[in-house]
This record gives C-alpha cells, structure tokens and sequence, in this order.
C-alpha cells in the first residue's frame, strides 16, 4: 500500500467544526465514524504523541458478535453477548450502557473495516474472563489487529506513541501469538514456528521497506492511517484549557497550543476521549486508596483533565474507585518502570503470597479482579502490604518471564541488587530473605504443594475457570494451572498498577454526559476511560476496555450526526 502523505502544519487558530474529539487513543475511532456521517472532525491530543493508552496496550477488542469474529467462523450472537453482561455487570453499572454497547458493536467494527486498512483476526480460545456465567464463552470474543505496516504512515509514523515494551528483535508479537510464545520451553512444536514466523516477518519487513507492528500499536496506527486517509486534522502537544457553553449546552472548548490559547467552536458537541485519571496522584488517593504510588502503564498524559473540566460545567461522575488493575513487576528504583505480568501468575509451579508469607486469592484471576481483591482486603483491615510471586527452579526452566527473561536465563543481577528477586534452597531460607513470617509460609508451602497434588484448589479455586486455564501450562495433567513446587526456590515482588482509571463522566446510551439529576448536558460526550466503565465493577474480557472505546465512538458520532435509532 502506498505511503499516507503527512498532512500540512497547520497553525493553531479559532475555527469552528461539526465535532471536537479530545483524545486521540480510541477517539480516532470516533473520527472516523464521525467522517463517515459527514461531519467535520477535529483531534486534539494533549501530548506529542498519538495513540493514547491504545498505543500501549495489548490492542484487543472485546466486541460480541462483530464481524471479524462471525467471519472466523465464531457463532457469537448479540443475544448471547446481552446474556452474558446481564448476568455479570448487574446493577454496578445502567443496563442502557452495556444494552447501547452490545446492539451497536458490528456495526462500529464494520466502520473501522470499512475506513482503516487493517484486518482483524479471532483469537480463538481466549476465554471471557468470566466465562462461567450465563451467556459467557469459553472461545472467546477477542479480537485484534494482524500485524500491520505502519510504513504506509510515511513522516507521520513519527507521531505515532511508541510501545511501552520493545522486543529483543523486531517481531509484530500478537496476542494469539503470546500465548504460545510464553510456552516455548514446553510446546515447542506450536511455540516455535510461531516465533520464527514473526522474527522473519519483522526482520524480512524491514528489509523491504515495511515496518510491521502488532497488538496496540497495531490497532492505534491503522485508526491514525485512516484517520490521515480521510483529512482529519489533528492536534498535537494541544491540551484542554475549558469547555464553552452558552449557558444550555456545551458549544466548544479553549484549547491551548503553541503557547497560546485558541477556541474551537463545536456545532454538534465535543468529544472527552482523554483517558482518566492515571497520573494524578491525588484523586487516586481519594477516590481509590492512599497506598497506591504512580505505577500506571496508561498514557502519561492521563491525568483527568477532561474529568475535572466536565465537572465545572455540571457533569457527575461515576465508579471513581475503578481502574483495569493489572500486577506487575516491581520497580527497581523509586520512579522506576514496572514489567507487567499476565500469563505468569496462572502458570503451574507458582503462588502468590502477601507480606505474611499466605496466599490470599486465586492468582489466576483476570487482572482486574486480582485487583479489586487486593483493596478490599485493605479495606477490611487485612492489607496484603507486599506481595511475593514464589515459583521453583522447573517453572524459571518452562516459561518466559515479564515478556523478556527468557527460559534458563538468570534474572538481571540487578533485580537482586534491588530486592526485587531473591533465590533460594528451601521455604525457610526464601522467607527469611522476603521478610515473611517463616512458620506461615511453610504452612502455605505445605497446603499449596498438597493442594496442587491433587490438582484441585479447594482455598482459592485456582484452576476452575475457563480463563484460568487458557494461561495454563497444557501439558500438566489434571489442573494446567497446578504444580507442586521443589528444589531451588524464587520470589519475585509484585506491586499493583494498571492500564489506566476507568471510573469517569457520568453517560447515557448514547454516550451524552449527565448531570447528578440524571438530565443531560447537550452537546457534550464521553467515551473510554473518560467516561465511567460502561460494564461497571466488571471488565468482560481481553480488549472490553478498547471495546468501549470503539463503540462508544460509534455511538457518539452517529447521533451528534443526528441518526441515532
């Protein structure tokens, strides 16, 4: 495919358009529903960057019943998909929030089809993350963009926001892919042609001129090449100063760029798209707990500007003690990185235990509930405080690491110097290092190893779900998720980030904000994590967050084009 011409520099000045988007992660997607229902669209992304937390994330989408899942061969249905989120999102969230998101999920992935060059694909197998409940699928709903050329940006792949993970080669790693990737030491027959598959892909690519890019950045520069294919302007290193309302409703907004400010008359509203409230510390502290510290992976522009200044013009909020937790890595200094875990806590030969030296849930738990389990037992008076992912020298053989260590490799010495790993010959020893209590933990030794013999775990259920397993090791018999552990010992600290806030504005069916009485504040929208979880306390499945995202643009920009049903 031919190279996207860069858009001409435009200089910052007072304009008027059909639809202001503010939030260029998912908010493209907006823009390119809007095009399409003739509106004219701006963008503008308060950082340098474009992509947002898409740009960052693994880019699935969770989206029941799209066309990409029923072209693989998926027989998903909308009525299945309403099934499943009635039962699960119950009264934690309106029923026109996840109704509106269900009916108008194919017809927003049919829009992307249509106006960006990606192909998506079904992760088949990827189970919903509580699949267990009416409804929910074992298979899947996941999708996801194939690796994808960004070359076709030509200068403004320059814009595009860098991944938070780089690679050790250039290789479009998805998240069908990761899965096997993560097993390579143990199934090797469907681990490795994968890999190499990928390597020749990225290495091959570039020596021909293409650069191929998968997960969220795949995702985030198919949006943005649609988005440069349709003429939407957008906005760089431009931040929202206020919203302008007329006294009614909301006309438009003062942005600040190039050190001056300009203001953007909105005939038919504005767009928040901006992400939440990652990065500010203190409504984190308020809303969600004092003991959390900046360990977001969301975009660092995330800090609820576009919240706060929908609040100044009445909106109310909702689920501001929400975010998609996710474990990682501890970070080696103050300040530091974290290194996200995912398939790691499911894996057999392992367990987590608190400062105490107990387990204290099922570690295979999808990201968000292990979360929400670690702040209610802060807020019942039994703080976890650390947390420890204990594993023996088998599993450090088996399976790849934090996406970079790989099977057989030391742990950087580094992690060590930082406290952040330790190693050693038996339980005792390992809870001496940690600052465990050293009788609790070998009773938790003991329990987990006579637990994981008989394959079931009757403390925490470890095992029993259909997402438990699919991060499990196939090849362990009877339970892929157990493991007794032996011999050398490891504990690695884990601390509790996320991918961004997802209690937000306050929004309707059609993606209006609302105000404490329920009345709506015309012209004036919110999508993705700017506004509250359309799913409430829950998050579905891999990609519900995207997923959101995407329809919910659809949605907006179909009715400020005035054809909503």
């Amino acid at each position: 495919m031919a190279k996207i011409a860069a858009p001409p520099a435009v200089r910052a000045e007072n304009t008027t358009v059909d639809l202001l988007i503010i939030g260029s992660g998912t908010g493209m997607a907006a823009a390119l529903a809007a095009n399409e229902f003739g509106l004219r669209t701006l963008v503008v992304e308060k950082t340098q960057y474009v992509g947002g937390s898409t740009a960052r994330s693994g880019g699935a989408f969770w989206i029941p019943a799209n066309p990409a899942l029923l072209e693989a061969g998926s027989g998903d249905t909308l009525e299945r998909g309403a099934e499943y989120l009635k039962a699960l999102v119950g009264e934690s969230s309106p029923a026109e929030r996840w109704q509106s998101f269900v009916e108008n999920g194919p017809a927003a992935v049919a829009m992307m089809q249509r106006t960006t060059p990606m192909k998506f694909q079904w992760d088949r197998g990827y189970s919903d993350y509580h699949a267990e409940n009416p409804g929910g699928s074992a298979a899947g709903r996941s999708c996801e963009a194939r690796p994808f050329n960004a070359s076709i940006l030509g200068e403004s792949r320059t814009v595009l926001r860098p991944a938070a993970l780089a690679g050790p080669v250039p290789m479009p790693i998805t998240g069908a892919d990761y899965k096997w990737m993560n097993l390579m030491a143990r199934v090797p027959a469907k681990a490795v042609p994968r890999v190499l598959f990928r390597v020749a892909q990225g290495i091959g690519g570039l020596a021909l001129g293409r650069e191929y890019l998968a997960g969220g950045q795949a995702l985030a520069a198919g949006l943005f090449a649609g988005v440069l294919k349709a003429g939407i302007p957008v906005w760089t290193s431009t931040s929202l100063v206020r919203l302008v309302t007329d006294g009614k409703r909301v006309t438009g907004a003062v942005l600040e760029r190039d050190g001056r400010e300009v203001t953007v008359t909105a005939t038919r509203g504005v767009v928040l798209s901006a992400g939440g409230f990652d990065h500010d510390m203190a409504m984190r502290h308020k809303f969600q707990s004092e003991s959390l510290e900046d360990w977001s992976l969301g975009s660092e522009g995330n800090t609820g500007d576009a919240i706060k200044l929908a609040q100044d013009v009445g909106a109310d909020t909702a689920l501001m003690d929400q975010a998609w937790w996710f474990p990682s890595v501890a970070p080696l200094s103050p300040g530091g990185a974290v290194q996200v875990l995912l398939a790691e806590r499911s894996l057999p030969g392992s367990f987590m235990i608190n400062a105490s030296g107990r387990r204290f849930t099922n570690e295979s738990s999808d990201y968000m509930s292990f979360g929400q389990r670690v702040l209610e037992l802060e807020r019942s008076g039994d703080p976890v405080r650390k947390m420890w992912l204990v594993f023996d020298q088998r599993y450090r053989n088996s399976y790849v690491f934090a996406g970079a260590v790989f099977p057989r490799m030391a742990f950087p010495k580094a992690w060590y110097d930082a406290g952040v790993a330790h190693r050693a010959g038996s339980p005792q020893e390992l809870a001496r290092a940690i600052g465990a209590d050293e009788s609790a933990f070998a009773e938790t030794f003991r329990r987990f190893n006579l637990l994981a013999s008989s394959g079931i775990d009757d403390d925490f259920h470890r095992g029993r779900g259909a997402y438990d397993r699919y991060y499990g090791d196939p090849t362990v018999t009877p339970n892929p998720n157990l493991r007794p552990l032996s011999g050398t010992l490891y504990a690695v600290q884990v601390v509790l980030s996320d991918l961004g806030t997802c209690g937000g504005i306050r929004a309707d069916g059609s993606g209006r904000a609302l105000r404490a009485d329920g009345s709506v504040i015309g012209g004036l929208y919110a999508t993705g994590n700017a506004a509250a979880n359309a799913f409430g306390t829950f998050y579905p499945g891999a990609g519900a967050t995207i997923g959101q995202g995407i329809v919910y643009g659809y949605i907006v920009a179909r009715h400020a084009a005035g054809q909503a049903g």
